[in-house]
């Protein structure tokens, strides 16, 4: 119909008409395949197809030597399933969802939780089915398809003081509240014991942690009003305790663990030692961390007596304890501890015993050390993965008995390695920034992989993206004068082919939290490969701060966040201001959430000097009091002990320091970085007499994602930068 139209007008023109009428047509021709190139990425045309962990790992199960002795096998483990239907996110990660139980040899399917529940987890005997509804915890009975809780206390009544009052206990019981959720990666907080027959617990008590309320509108006649339990930092937190339920006699202990004012974020067993002249009974192992998070402590637990001890302890005064180390520690048959932990200075491997002595530091200085695979004990193998370059991250094996590490990948990328649990074979998902997701088969002998097979290629996905034309990246150094550089990609406009002595507006992309990365040999294609195709030079630098550089890096911006990264940032646009091809007039900053903070921050720093012309701040935080205690009071401690770092920090503070133009952005349902973050900051603008621009999303959270906002928010983007570069 539309062709019609075109051409009935055309036969209507006059020759002068009809030629500024085709050049009108040939300059909408680009637009449209630009748009389609800006909602391809979006929409994730060039994002891998991944193999899930199930698949792997029952690959790995099916070559093992397990498989091909089956009585070494559990056969009730193995009959029962457990699946899900109906979906429902509750935060990040959490979800609740119609969870049912398979029988596998009877083909029987029956639903657990009369509605919907979360967490589900089978216990290692496959006798059991443990889950969390109402934040109570139940526990499933296979055997006889019956169903008895553990807990009843979530918003029960009890007694306070002598005075006859009451208050609503408001309580979690096995599964982590938001701010566990959001800041310590963790949804489930319970553990079955090795044998089955106990369950440990964390119990958190919200009751004095303040709620966040905000409204959504689009729905009914009222807005709809919903709230959380929030603390941010410096106010009070959830009361952590640890439990253990018998489950032959149904009985719950509080073990006596002092777990005031800290965090209790992850429960771990140990293994039964069988040895019919001494056995020992697996112990519960809690990770205890201080409200500061600079003291983490590791204590070993006996259920029965409820008794604990010490058997690690890390404390520093100039740096926190990064949390997520310990979940890579792995136990010995004989409990001796493979821990990993960066109190030398780097993230490194030690070797310790089952009662805390420190026996080996396994790795050394000037690598990090990212993840523990595990140990072959028969042979003496010990697996894990590490960073020789902050970019790569590459398999090793170390010889425990030589004393010796070897590479097991060498191609230069990011290698993700899945091993069975006899390490006899192995699947390696390798990509790079030019080669999406690459998952190989290997047969493992002696600490060699012997390749078997490749099992899934992404090649497709390579072909759209070669044919789609738009531009690669490419990684480089920027000094900072101080003999260290920082690392950064950059991509360049496909048209400085044809037009060398052109010079372009330069956008700085970042993220810059602590302990983050976004320049990684790796595969992603994302906004900034959009923006370059549009004639826009991007850069996008790991200033200080983030991982991978050793624990002094990474802590460079510790208890005073912003100054130093916005440092080099512009440090990084006075790089970009440098190079023959960008415009040094033209040069801006964006980011979002922490990324959004420090576009901001960078704009408001007197070092700024009108270098950087324009930022876009997506949910940034604006004042760091207002965000949550997990995260924040990790990097700065709380506000009562670092107010001259809080302050520092608050950009309400620096509103009349902005020197440029700004669009901020937030959703009005981020129950992450409140909206309120913006609006402060917006008011303070407004007070020092600062014009701004300002694009609000009405019912979304922290991503954007809703409806049409995505597409919208980038949009958005264009239009603001093509106004102002």
């Amino acid at each position: 119909m539309h062709v019609c139209k075109i051409s009935c007008t055309f036969a209507a023109l006059n020759r002068k008409t009809m030629k500024k009428a085709i050049l009108f047509l040939l300059f909408l021709c680009p637009f449209f395949a630009v748009a389609d190139d800006l909602n391809d990425i979006l929409d994730g045309k060039y994002k891998p197809i991944l193999m899930s962990v199930e698949e792997q790992d029952s690959i790995l199960a099916a070559n093992s030597a397990c498989a091909q002795n089956p009585n070494e096998e559990s056969s009730s483990s193995h009959r029962w399933r457990l699946e899900y239907e109906n979906k429902q996110p509750l935060y990040r990660h959490s979800f609740l969802a119609d969870w049912y139980v398979v029988d596998t040899q009877k083909g029987t399917r029956t639903q657990i939780g009369d509605g919907p529940v979360r967490d589900a987890k089978l216990s290692p005997n496959g006798r059991y089915v443990v889950y969390v509804k109402e934040n109570n915890l139940y526990i499933f009975k296979l055997d006889y398809m019956t169903e008895v809780a553990i807990t009843s206390n979530n918003g029960s009544r009890t007694m306070v003081g002598g005075n006859g009052s009451y208050k609503e206990l408001f309580i979690y019981n096995g599964v982590a509240d938001w701010l566990y959720e959001e800041e310590f990666g963790v949804t489930s907080l319970f553990e079955f014991s090795p044998d089955s027959k106990q369950v440990a617990f964390v119990r958190l008590i919200e009751n004095d942690v303040p709620s966040y309320a905000w409204l959504d509108y689009l729905d009914g006649n009222y807005p709809e009003l919903h709230s959380i339990r929030y603390p941010r930092a410096g106010q009070d937190n959830p009361k952590a305790s640890v439990c253990v339920y018998d489950i032959h006699y149904k009985t719950t202990n509080v073990m006596t663990l002092n777990t005031d004012n800290c965090y209790i974020p992850r429960l771990t067993w140990t293994n039964p030692i069988d040895d019919p002249k001494k056995p020992v009974e697996a112990k519960l192992i809690a990770q205890k961390i201080n409200r500061d998070q600079n003291l983490m402590e590791v204590y070993a637990i006996t259920p029965k007596s409820t008794g604990s001890w010490l058997i690690y302890k890390e404390q520093s005064d100039k740096y926190y304890i990064n949390y997520e180390l310990f979940d890579q520690w792995k136990w010995l048959k004989d409990n001796r501890m493979v821990v990993l932990s960066e109190k030398d200075g780097w993230s490194s491997i030690y070797l310790y015993s089952a009662q805390g002595q420190e026996l080996k530091r396994i790795t050394g200085d000037g690598i990090d050390v990212t993840r523990i695979y595990g140990v072959d004990e028969k042979n003496g193998l010990l697996y894990y993965q590490a960073a020789p370059s902050p970019l790569l991250r590459l398999a090793y094996v170390y010889d425990m008995k030589k004393g010796v590490a070897t590479k097991l990948t060498t191609k230069e990328g990011i290698h993700n390695m899945r091993f069975s649990s006899d390490f006899s074979h192995a699947i390696d998902n390798f990509e790079n920034a030019e080669t999406p997701n690459l998952y190989t088969f290997y047969e493992v002998k002696k600490g060699e992989l012997r390749i078997l097979s490749e099992l899934k290629n992404n090649d497709s996905i390579l072909n759209l993206w070669n044919e789609s034309g738009l531009p690669n990246k490419r990684f480089l150094s920027v000094s900072t004068g101080e003999d260290d550089s920082l690392n950064a990609w950059m991509i360049l406009p496909p048209s400085m082919d044809s037009d060398p002595t052109k010079k372009y507006p330069c956008i700085l992309m970042q993220y810059s939290g602590p302990a983050s990365q976004q320049v990684l040999h790796r595969w992603r294609k994302g906004f900034g490969h959009y923006l370059a195709s549009q004639g826009y030079v991007v850069i996008n630098t790991d200033g200080h701060g983030t991982n991978c550089r050793g624990r002094a890096w990474r802590n460079a911006s510790y208890m005073n966040l912003g100054e130093i990264e916005a440092k080099d940032q512009l440090l990084t646009a006075k790089y970009a201001a440098s190079l023959p091809f960008v415009d040094p007039e033209r040069i801006a900053i964006m980011g979002w959430s922490y990324g959004g903070f420090q576009a901001i921050r960078t704009l408001c720093d007197s070092g700024n000097e009108n270098l950087i012309k324009c930022a876009v701040a997506i949910a940034p935080v604006t004042d760091w009091r207002l965000y949550d205690s997990g995260y924040t009071e990790r990097f700065m401690r709380r506000p009562q002990v670092n107010e001259k770092g809080y302050d520092a920090a608050d950009l309400t503070k620096m509103a009349g320091q902005m020197n440029g133009k700004l669009l901020l952005v937030h959703g009005l349902s981020d129950d992450n970085v409140h909206t309120q973050h913006t609006l402060k900051f917006a008011d303070a603008l407004v007070q020092a007499g600062k014009q701004f621009d300002m694009q609000i999303y009405t019912d979304d959270n922290h991503f954007l994602k809703k409806r049409a906002n995505y597409e919208h928010l980038h949009r958005r983007i264009m239009l603001f930068l093509e106004k102002n570069l």
